[in-house]
This record gives C-alpha cells, structure tokens and sequence, in this order.
C-alpha cells in the first residue's frame, strides 16, 4: 500500500484520480500478481508530473539519492521495507558495505548516505561505509550540517569479495550509479550480494530502453483499468549519434523530435488540450538533470547557441552525450508558495516509503526542475480522518499521495522488466 501523505493539491480530484482511487482493490491485486513474477529493484525513486489531464513518470532511478529529504515519520516505513528486502535476498545477512558516490565534498549528498546507514542499522545491520573513490586512502571523518559524524573507509579487495579493514560484509549496497562505467574494483564478485546489480547502472542502462519497458507497462495497466494508457505514459523517441559540438546528427534529431510533437498535437486534439505540446530531449544515460533540453518546434534545433551545445554535450563524469530520447513533455500542475513543484516518489524492494517535492521558484510548468537552485520540500502525513464542524470524526480522506504511488510502482515494474532484460547471467532460448 501507499502512505497517506500530504500532497499540494488541494483542487477537485481529477477523472484520472478518481479512476485509480475506485480501482484500489483491482490496483493492488494486479500489482500483488506481477511482483509474483517479478523481482522489485532493491530502491527507487521516480520523477512524477502531473498535469491534470495525464500523471507520468519522467525519470526512474535505481540508484536514489536524496533519503536525507525524506521526513523522520516515513523512516520506519523504509527500515520495513529494507528488512523485507534483505531478508529476501538473504535471510541471516548481518554485514552491509555502503558505497557511495565519489562526491566527498558534498555534504548533502552524504547526509542521504547517512539516512540510509541509519535505516539498515535499524533494520538490523552492521552497517560500514566504503568509498571506492581514489580521495580516500585511509579513514576519513566528515561532519555534516546537522552535527551527525560519517566515516569513510577506503575498501580493500581479495580475489572475490569486497570490504573494509576487519569488516566483511555479505550484503554490498551501492547508491554509485556508475555513470562513469563499472570500475573493476566491483567486477567478479560472486561471494556476496551486489545490490543492485551492475548492469542497474548508466553503464548500461538507457532511458530508451526502461521508457519501452514502461510503454508495455502502461498498455497492460491501462487495460484492466479500462483507461488509454497515454494518461499515464509519455510518448518517446530517440536519436543516435549526434554530435551538438559539431552539428552532426541534428537532422534525425529533428525528425525525431518532430515525430514525438505530432503525436503528442494528435492526442492533445483528441482531449481538447489546449496547451503548447513540448519535448524534453535528455541524454538517454543521463543522471543528475544533466543535458536535458525542453523544445516546442523541431526547427528550434537548427539554432542552438553555443551554450545549449555544450550543456547538450557533456553530462556527469565528463560522459559525452551521443544517444537522446525525445520524451513527450508532462506541464506540471503543482506548486508550492509560488514555486512550481514536481513528486519524487522514493520505494523499497515492492513498497512505497515516501516522498517529497522538488520545487523550483524560477523555472515554469514546462521546464526542468532538476537543475541549480532547485529545493526539497517534505512531505507530512496526512490526518487519518477528517472532523466536522461538531469535532467528530468525519469520512477517511481520500489518499491524494496514492496515484503517485501507483504510478512509482508502474515505473518500478518497468525497471525490473527492464533489468531482467538486461542481465548478463540471464538464460537465452
């Protein structure tokens, strides 16, 4: 199930809405039914627009940072889940390495790597931090912002397994997501749990590939909720082998993007919207909002200034970008003291453990809001029940928190399709 969260809207519950919550019984059973045939992402958290007229994921991540957002109240919903999880996997685990991202100078980064030592202590775990990165050669104390002490320890390699001087963990939980390729120092382990796996990473992972995933997720969906899968699935593209320093592949690019636009004015005739179609072109492995560019006219793609081209071009840890996906853009509805808003909603193993919003007060309804500048609100739970003027308990208070739940889930499920897919021990028939 989904936590009653607090949500910014406040208006009348969307046909959308309503739909999903009056289908809660089928929702939830026909969710029940797919995680029996296939294995939930160890964490995740997914990039939601809601528009009004559509509700849809915009970007999946597998390997979340950000627990650090999340309010105290939702923790034991993780520290749940993480046993849920762990114990699936491997039931008597009693050590877990954390290795982080190579970000040591970044405190807020490592204030989420905090939040997630502390759910996996209070899961039960020996919880150890290992940096892989080249900074960290012996034990290093940071302080962070809020007083709390992190350690980082350099880790050590033996022929197959992974750890940190006199601790040897069999559980190894990543929150790297390998943008910069897989160093050896992770490859051949198979003695210990690797989670997620490597191939979760944007070593290997394309957006392409999990928007497909979802596509098939959103058709199966939309047909037992009696719905057009297009409210819930944003149409795509791709290009390949563009080169925006030297304007190689901008005519396919075009094209692309020019095809995406005209379905999307299809479907926005066939609803009556009234509003701008627009795409976001992203790297197809990007990470971090990280070259990702909004377009309403495919011809605005034959004059980008210099500076467009070089925030196209390369993406964290130096990657150049080659390969798009043109992605039908979802406007957002929500907003926050005058800032316009987005949910990220954040799961563990097959559950949802909360969220918070991602507001941006000098971007608009139709723009990127993971960029500088950009800040987190927390999300509190909602009241149990309503009262009425008298002081009695009224009627239970609709979850507005539950379609962003079910979409997470959706997009969740199209990453397990998406890794099975992917995986390199996987049999071929």
């Amino acid at each position: 199930m989904v936590p009653h969260l607090v949500t910014a809207l406040t208006g009348p519950i969307s046909e959308l809405e309503q739909r999903i919550l009056e289908s809660m019984p089928a929702v939830e059973r026909w969710f029940r039914l797919e995680w029996m045939e296939h294995t939930p992402p160890f964490y995740s958290s997914v990039d939601v627009r809601n528009a009004g007229f559509k509700v849809a994921p915009v970007d999946t991540n597998l390997f979340p940072g950000g627990w650090n957002n999340l309010t105290p109240e939702m923790l034991p919903l993780a520290v749940q889940a993480a046993m849920a999880a762990i114990e699936k996997i491997c039931p008597e685990a009693r050590n877990l390495l954390l290795v982080p991202e190579n970000h040591t100078r970044n405190q807020f980064y490592l204030m989420n790597v905090a939040t997630l030592a502390r759910i996996f202590r209070a899961a039960g775990m020996n919880v150890r931090i290992g940096s892989i990165s080249p900074e960290i050669t012996e034990d290093t104390a940071i302080t962070l912002p809020n007083g709390e002490e992190l350690v980082l320890e350099p880790v050590n390699r033996s022929q197959y397994r992974l750890g940190v001087k006199n601790f040897d963990p069999c559980t190894i939980l990543l929150n790297n997501d390998l943008s910069a390729g897989a160093p050896g120092i992770l490859e051949d382990i198979n003695e210990q749990f690797l989670l997620p796996p490597l191939h979760a990473g944007w070593n290997v992972r394309r957006k392409t590939h999990h928007f497909k995933a979802y596509e098939e997720v959103a058709k199966r969906f939309g047909k037992m909720l009696g719905i057009d899968p297009w409210l819930i699935n944003p149409i795509f593209g791709h290009a390949n082998k563009v080169d925006f320093a030297e304007g190689n592949g901008i005519e396919a690019l075009q094209e692309s993007t020019h095809s995406v636009l005209t379905k999307v004015r299809k479907k926005y005739k066939e609803y009556g919207i009234n509003d701008k179609p627009y795409v976001a072109i992203k790297a197809d492995n990007g990470t971090y909002g990280m070259g990702v560019m909004m377009v309403s006219d495919a011809a605005e793609l034959a004059s980008l200034n210099r500076r467009t081209k070089n925030k196209m071009s390369v993406i964290k840890d130096g990657q150049q970008v080659s390969d798009l996906i043109i992605q039908e853009g979802v406007p957002t509805i929500e907003n926050i003291a005058g800032a316009t808003a987005e949910p990220v909603v954040y799961m563990m193993d097959r559950y949802v453990v909360g969220g918070f919003y991602r507001s941006h007060a000098s971007k608009g309804a139709d723009e990127n809001l993971n960029a500088p500048g950009a800040t987190f609100m927390p999300l509190a739970f909602e009241p149990e029940h309503v009262m009425d003027a008298q002081g009695h308990p009224g009627e239970l208070l609709p979850n507005r928190f539950y379609m962003y739940g079910v979409i997470g889930r959706l997009a969740m499920l199209a990453a397990s399709y998406e890794l099975e897919q992917t995986n390199p021990e996987a049999e071929v028939y």
